[in-house]
């Protein structure tokens, strides 16, 4: 097991000690994770059109920073945001008409989604870039992600490559595993062939059953002190400790 792994609750901590006690924002956090994750998937090679999938949350809100980047390296992207844009909050929203007002291709896709329109968007990708869910899911990915992420998944079996932004989507972060349902039945997760994820490893990916969704797992520093970590690691092991 990676030592300096964390657990969701701790992943989660260590945003709040950063914005809270150090006075980084949640901006700065946010640009520095699409940037160091658009410079590991330039290191890894881009051949054609890069599609982002984007949910409304802060992975979504990675997502445009990748995009922008993308496209300051003068890269062929399609954004496709699985959300209305007015639902869109915070950092995620900022980030959102950053890429709108410079004319990024961006494509509101509806909730009513299907399967065989989903194909045709990804139709001449390369890379397709995982960030509709983050850390902070805590259970089944609900309508309309588990369309979604079956066609990533087909798109991935005909030689897509695929990202997964922090962590795959569908996969419980502390389990290693995709989420169950009420009869224990697992539901629909992202297989990634790689991903980027923040801070530090999350215990689950250390799980023998995580490595078919994560793929290879590269760590990507978003500029938050190490004694943040360490801050956030003995907290979140006094809660636990609480709760036992």
């Amino acid at each position: 097991m990676h030592a300096d792994a964390l657990t969701r609750e701790q992943v989660r901590r260590v945003d709040a000690i950063a914005i809270e006690r150090y006075g980084l924002t949640g901006l700065v956090l946010m640009e520095n994770a699409g940037r160091g994750t658009t410079e590991l998937l330039r290191s890894l090679g881009i051949h054609g059109k890069v599609t982002i999938c984007c949910g409304r949350g802060n992975n979504g809100g990675d997502g445009f920073v990748i995009a922008r980047h993308l496209a300051i390296a003068g890269h062929e992207l399609q954004v496709l945001l699985f959300a209305d844009p007015a639902t869109l909050r915070g950092d995620a929203a900022t980030n959102y008409d950053v890429i709108a007002k410079a004319d990024l291709p961006v494509r509101v896709v509806s909730s009513e989604v299907g399967y065989e329109e989903l194909i045709n968007l990804f139709t001449g990708s390369t890379w397709i870039v995982d960030a509709l869910l983050g850390t902070g899911a805590a259970a089944l990915p609900r309508p309309p992600f588990p369309i979604i992420i079956r066609a990533i998944n087909t798109a991935g079996v005909g030689g897509v490559k695929v990202l997964a932004v922090d962590l795959p989507s569908g996969l419980d972060a502390d389990a290693g595993e995709p989420f169950r349902d009420e009869t224990g039945k697992y539901g629909p997760c992202v297989k990634a062939d790689v991903t980027a994820t923040f801070v530090a490893h999350k215990i689950g990916f250390d799980r023998p059953s995580a490595r078919e969704f994560t793929g290879d797992v590269a760590v990507i520093d978003i500029g938050v002190p190490q004694r943040v970590v360490e801050e956030a690691r003995m907290e979140g092991r006094r809660t636990e400790e609480v709760r036992r």
